[in-house]
């Protein structure tokens, strides 16, 4: 049995309309899930398929970090994929510089996560305090040193330019 923590504002999403979502999920995982939307914490008690059920947890942390269900449901389908989560509050200091940090991640109308996104083939959320990454795990790698990069102060050119390099040597490992 796993206890998760979600976000009150995030409830709703893993519930779905109708409990479609949460009927989704425990219907790919067979898992059972119990949802206290008081206290915002989410049960989930393992199925049949003991590896599905271990996807559940995976799925639930990536909607309560920001992630729409359809784009979390990647987590059931392919084994391959990984939810990562970067915590930003050890790089900012003050609010003011939590809002800088993020705005440098998302980029002016969300420019700098689309480009991340397209050129690793990951989907990011920043959520919070937190940035969120699913991929593999090479491009979730890839992606930590962009953010890290960010954080840290370097260019956005730079940022592009490690993620260019970066990109042809995944299509090499591909082929």
């Amino acid at each position: 049995m796993t206890h998760i923590k979600v976000p009150q504002d995030r409830i709703g999403a893993i519930i779905g309309p109708k409990g479609e979502v949460k009927t989704l999920i425990e219907q790919l995982s067979t898992a059972t899930i119990a949802i206290d939307s008081e206290n915002g914490t989410v049960e989930i008690i393992p199925g049949e398929d003991p590896i599905q059920s271990m996807r559940a947890p995976d799925v639930i942390q990536a909607i309560a970090r920001g992630f729409n269900p359809e784009k979390a449901m990647v987590l059931m389908d392919d084994e391959m994929m990984m939810l990562e989560t970067i915590d930003l509050s050890n790089s900012a200091g003050t609010p003011q510089e939590m809002i800088r940090l993020k705005g440098r991640i998302i980029g002016k109308a969300g420019k700098t996560r689309e480009i991340m996104e397209s050129m690793i083939g990951v989907k990011i959320s920043v959520y919070g305090k937190t940035v969120s990454v699913l991929g593999t795990p090479e491009q979730n790698q890839i992606i930590r040193t962009a953010i890290e990069m960010l954080i840290g102060g370097a260019t956005h050119g730079q940022v592009y330019g490690l993620l260019e390099k970066k990109k042809q040597m995944l299509i090499r490992s591909q082929l």
